[in-house]
């Protein structure tokens, strides 16, 4: 890990509204490295995800953004909004909190994964179907062919996500980002979408930038961790690290906070080896 696929510096965002200006996120600066997952702890309102946002040119006209985001010797805050567009679409992918807001419930499972493929892989109508049942497969979705002449509604909200995130690594990015993946879904779920990220980063070695407000979600995903707090990072370093030798109080008391969930998820774990066995 030598040279950053992402690095940030000193990012801020403010927000400008008639004769308020606010500072959202203040002077953040981190790196995330190849084949590396780096994982945003805090709590709502922390500013995690408006950092992403802002990386991404995710935010309106309200929000000025200044720093750099260099991402493979471009800085993604000078580009451009097509070209920033095109990039989400194929070096970067997002993985986003709800998925049900993702698709439209208006249209068939198959026809927006073949749209979102021909849009943006150089492959043909005829090749399209072939990859999105390989895709499923991969994720384990059982009896694919019925699961796209479904509707959004129609699925389970673990399986939507299951979806998103084939789709998501099917365009084969360099980034992937993901925004509180798993808070919409149900615990053992959980679970299985969280499984499902670490077997993509083991085999895989894709570069990852994972949101959440949980301790216990990234215990076993991310190599890095670094802790937001109304718009500055307060600490970082590793599992082991935030877990036992934090400093900052705000760190400490998330830490306090989130040991019950962690207790939750070994549960889980145990059980279900046990039910395999």
């Amino acid at each position: 890990m030598n040279t950053p696929i992402l690095e940030v510096k000193n990012l801020t965002v403010t927000l400008k509204q008639k004769n308020m200006t606010k500072i959202l996120v203040d002077d953040v600066s981190f790196s995330v490295y190849e084949g590396q997952c780096l994982g945003i702890l805090g709590e709502s309102g922390s500013g995690k995800s408006l950092t992403v946002k802002a990386i991404l040119g995710l935010l309106d006209r309200d929000f000025l953004v200044t720093g750099q985001a260099i991402f493979n010797g471009k800085d993604l805050l000078q580009q451009k909004k097509e070209e920033l567009r095109k990039m989400r679409g194929s070096d970067i992918t997002m993985v986003l909190q709800n998925p049900m807001t993702c698709f439209d419930p208006l249209c068939k499972i198959s026809d927006q994964i073949f749209e979102t493929f021909l849009t943006h892989l150089p492959i043909t109508k005829q090749e399209v179907k072939k990859m999105t049942l390989e895709m499923l497969n991969k994720m384990f979705i059982k009896n694919p062919e019925e699961v796209l002449e479904k509707y959004p509604h129609q699925l389970s909200g673990g399986m939507l996500q299951r979806i998103m995130i084939g789709i998501a690594l099917s365009l084969n990015p360099k980034l992937l980002v993901a925004d509180e993946p798993t808070t919409a879904i149900d615990a053992i779920t959980q679970y299985e979408i969280l499984a499902e990220f670490l077997r993509i980063k083991q085999e895989q070695k894709i570069s990852m930038l994972f949101i959440t407000h949980d301790l216990g979600v990234i215990s076993r995903l991310a190599d890095d961790i670094i802790v937001m707090n109304k718009g500055k990072i307060v600490d970082r370093g590793d599992f082991a690290h935030i877990l036992n030798n934090a400093q900052d109080t705000y760190t400490r008391l998330l830490v306090e906070k989130k040991t019950s969930v962690m207790k939750k998820y070994r549960y889980i774990v145990d059980r279900k080896t046990e039910v395999e066995k």
